[in-house]
């Protein structure tokens, strides 16, 4: 969850970045500068400890190498003891030990690529019977050339088999992992000192907490893309396979889709920028890709794009960059009608999949969510179903609206910081947009922001919260702020969230009314598996008493025991027979069996299921992710069906 500030923080930070550091390029003696910041601002770590070192270099060690596939055990060993001295030599300028583990790194995904060669050789066959710890929390790094070689050897297995259920030709198949290896090694090679001083800085940041972090400026415009949900383009989302940049989506509106030309899977050979050359983009790294297509409103990019059939042909498209505003990412009203005797229900669906904003001309969630509200209302929706199951979080302003939407007026989260003080943010306005049944569907995914809407709203009796076992649990506060010269920003974990009962949802998150089977609801996800996550606290109860007043407009009826009780009947007696959700029981029950090991066997076998389902493969891993959730809308609109056929929720409707 972000405060919606800039340079408040960081006023004198011109004074701290004194000398050392080029545009854009964060230079070895830049490092302890950037540190004192982070300790002069965080929540709860002010000074550099031997803790902090040895989780800095820990959490670099996982940033370059996180499969365990480039270095050795004795590698990791001597590389953690060259890198605690970093701390000590980075005052002068030195990081050598960061550039020596980096050429270790390069040694490494040299072999890497010479043992798939090997193994990709004329007599290589697919072996059906090979196992793999997909997580490599609960792999060791090797001990060895051979333990190594053997890890690879079960790697490459599967990336074939991923290939061949892509009705990819075994031939092709291993050209195309080989050039995959290839192409690691050419990364590896280009890595910069500077880019791996980055990673160094963001390991620090790591190692304070989970959310506390460094941007380059090239990750600082992403996150504004983000928060904004526009940006200045071709209007496509874009992917990398083997060596190429994929169309993966024309985005509806945006320039590209206005031309009628370009389609999802064309592969983009070379972008050239308005009156100069084409530079080819084959085998580069899809972010400079993407920094070469994108540019402002206006100037024109010309692509040159190869597409595949049953022919292949190859052609230029030119395109004017236009400002793009990222719709699938914002709240969406869709309405369901469900008829329980003779009659029938309307229930407004809101999918809002983060809490966004903070542009000039960007969209805001709480004004788009304020919109559709209205609308649910004025279309005589008679509950309203809010879906923050995929909603990791956002701004926390926008939080406290959408909540003020719901309740007449009142606290909705208190804060604090470094300092102990306690800082409440209320909805001071008058006005109840709706005051039918609310509820809120949620997950393990729901996080930061979500766990202030549903946290408040709960502690309030306002809605009814279904879902997973509970939220993520994150209950910390970041602040970003930008850095001087071009070195993108930080962001800091500056205080911690509560609600209005007084608990931090920090490690437990919100707890679901009413619990459906969740393929997220698993020890894997969740703020309390995070590495160096701060532990929760509590403060003193904050609920105001004007949130719901006896005024027949703006009068709910607030959520109950009894309520959840006959709701929670009555949902179990369905979900026991939908086949969705015993499917999802069941495969959580296999997860938890194999223990984060995938048989290729069982791989293709599912696979093969899949494909007899479902012949329309290429779906997007928005769509797919989506698909997972349909269950836990389409029963949280049974049981708000159930609550309006009750009578329960209904308070006093007569002004709507």
């Amino acid at each position: 969850m972000f405060l919606r500030r800039s340079a408040i923080l960081l006023a004198l930070t011109a004074s701290f970045f004194s000398g050392g550091a080029s545009a854009s390029n964060l230079s070895c003696a830049v490092l302890p500068q950037l540190f004192n910041l982070y300790f002069r601002f965080h929540y709860v770590h002010r000074t550099m400890t031997d803790d902090i070192r040895n989780h800095t270099v820990d959490q670099f060690i996982k940033t370059i190498d996180p499969s365990k596939t480039l270095l050795l055990q004795a590698q990791v060993d001597q590389s953690k003891r060259s890198l605690s001295n970093v701390f000590k030599t980075m005052d002068e300028g030195n990081c050598a030990a960061i550039d020596e583990t980096n050429a270790l790194l390069v040694k490494g995904a040299e072999e890497n690529e010479k043992f798939a060669k090997e193994i990709l050789d004329d007599k290589y066959t697919l072996d059906e019977s090979a196992e793999l710890v997909t997580d490599p929390e609960k792999r060791k790094f090797p001990k060895d050339a051979g333990e190594k070689k053997a890890l690879l050897k079960k790697m490459i297995q599967f990336q074939i088999a991923n290939e061949m259920l892509a009705k990819t030709k075994l031939l092709e198949a291993k050209k195309n992992i080989i050039h995959r290896y290839e192409l690691d090694t050419k990364r590896m090679r280009e890595k910069k000192s500077s880019d791996r001083q980055v990673d160094f800085a963001e390991s620090f940041a790591l190692a304070l907490d989970p959310h506390s972090s460094y941007m380059s400026a090239d990750s600082l415009e992403e996150f504004r893309i983000q928060m904004q949900l526009s940006l200045e383009g071709i209007g496509a989302s874009l992917s990398s396979q083997n060596g190429f940049t994929l169309v993966e989506e024309v985005i509806p509106g945006g320039a590209a889709d206005r031309l009628k030309i370009l389609q999802p899977k064309d592969k983009i050979l070379a972008v050239a920028q308005d009156g100069k050359k084409p530079e080819s983009v084959v085998d580069m790294d899809l972010q400079d890709v993407v920094k070469r297509i994108r540019g402002k409103k206006g100037t024109k990019v010309t692509l040159t794009v190869i597409r595949t059939g049953e022919t292949s042909k190859t052609f230029d498209v030119s395109i004017i960059r236009d400002k793009i505003d990222i719709k699938e990412s914002a709240a969406k009203l869709t309405y369901e009608t469900k008829k329980v005797g003779e009659k029938s229900y309307k229930i407004g669906v809101i999918d809002l999949p983060s809490f966004y904003g903070g542009g000039r001309e960007g969209r805001s969630s709480s004004d788009d969510m304020r919109k559709l509200v209205l609308e649910a209302k004025k279309n005589k929706a008679e509950g309203i179903v809010i879906d923050l199951s995929r909603n990791g979080g956002g701004l926390l302003d926008d939080a406290v609206k959408i909540a003020g939407l719901f309740i007449q007026k009142g606290a909705v989260v208190a804060t604090k910081g470094g300092d102990q003080r306690v800082d409440v943010l209320s909805d001071r306005d008058d006005e109840v947009a709706f005051n039918g049944p609310v509820m809120l569907l949620t997950s393990r995914l729901s996080a930061s922001a979500s766990e202030i809407l549903a946290g408040a709203l709960k502690d309030y009796h306002r809605a009814l919260i279904v879902g997973g076992d509970h939220t993520y649990g994150k209950g910390t506060v970041q602040v970003v702020s930008d850095l001087p010269q071009g070195l993108g920003a930080m962001k800091v974990s500056t205080g911690m969230f509560f609600v209005p009962g007084g608990a931090s949802t920090q490690h437990q998150g919100v707890e679901s009314d009413i619990e459906l089977p969740s393929i997220f609801s698993t020890d894997d996800i969740g703020e309390k598996t995070m590495d160096y996550s701060l532990p929760p606290q509590k403060i003193p109860t904050f609920v105001g008493t004007d949130a719901n007043t006896e005024e027949a407009s703006k009068h709910w009826k607030p959520v109950d025991s009894d309520l959840v009780k006959k709701l929670k009947k009555l949902s179990q007696e369905r979900v026991s027979k939908d086949a969705k959700f015993t499917e999802i029981a069941k495969n959580i029950e296999d997860a938890k069996k194999n223990k984060g090991v995938i048989r290729l066997s069982e791989m293709k076998k599912k696979a093969e299921e899949e494909n007899k389902k479902d012949e329309k493969k290429d779906k997007s891993r928005k769509a797919k992710l989506k698909e997972t959730q349909a269950p836990l809308v389409s029963e949280g609109v049974n049981i708000m069906t159930d609550w309006l056929s009750s009578g329960a929720g209904m308070g006093t409707m007569g002004a709507r």
